[in-house]
């Protein structure tokens, strides 16, 4: 009888503890699948020739796991990027003025231009609170240059999955938080001031019909011709 009670005390905390984590987790109110992500934003190269146009900051959009991040300077140059891991695309969209430009990377592109950038990551015990999530650390070190280093972080407390497709941070499994990336020959760093549970429209990630689609090549030309 001693043995019976003993087994179903065990049992009961077992219950009551899986409960428990599961609330604290799934059922927590950060646990979002669907809003906004307001970073801050610098150049990591100030003397870069387009540090000038280079945005303070930055809004990412995710739903339905798919992912809008828009960035603006001075309110003429608008440039968004949308990264869908449904159909494994990446796309630009760039306006400045009445000039509204818009290129598609598939597979094979994304995966040429992450080659380029690459890095290894070393998992820390390091964690901090960033934008009210606990986040954990990672050390970046740059494949072409270890000699460049920097810190990353990442947070698993969202409802997000493929949360950095198209992005260096792929293989890490979890948002990144603070980070860094590359487009266009600049390098940015990213901190995520808030995160706010916001009901996105759908449209947010499709592209609009007044766009101009253009290829990579062009598209790599154009940001060129502004440095």
């Amino acid at each position: 009888m001693k043995k019976s009670l003993n087994i179903l005390s065990k049992a009961f905390l077992i219950l009551i503890t899986s409960f428990l984590l599961g609330s604290c987790s799934h059922d927590s109110p950060k646990f979002i699948s669907e809003g906004v992500i307001e970073y801050e934003a610098s150049v990591v190269d100030k003397d870069h020739p387009m540090a000038g146009l280079a945005p303070n900051g930055m809004s990412m959009f995710f739903k339905n796991d798919l992912f809008c991040s828009e960035m603006t300077t001075m309110g003429v140059f608008t440039s968004k990027f949308v990264a869908n891991p449904h159909n494994k695309t990446f796309t630009t969209m760039v306006k400045v003025f009445d000039m509204k430009n818009a290129c598609i990377e598939d597979e094979k592109q994304i995966k040429k231009e992450l080659d380029a950038y690459k890095f290894n990551f070393e998992e820390t015990s390091e964690t901090k609170v960033i934008a009210g999530y606990k986040c954990k650390k990672v050390i970046a070190t740059n494949l072409a240059d270890p000699s460049d280093k920097f810190d990353v972080f990442y947070t698993d407390e969202l409802n997000v999955k493929k949360a950095n497709y198209s992005t260096p941070y792929e293989g890490i499994k979890g948002l990144v938080m603070q980070f860094r990336l590359q487009k266009f020959g600049m390098e940015m760093e990213f901190k995520a001031k808030s995160v706010r549970k916001e009901e996105i429209p759908d449209n947010m990630f499709d592209l609009p019909g007044f766009y101009k689609v253009i290829s990579k090549e062009e598209m790599d030309a154009f940001f060129k011709s502004i440095q």
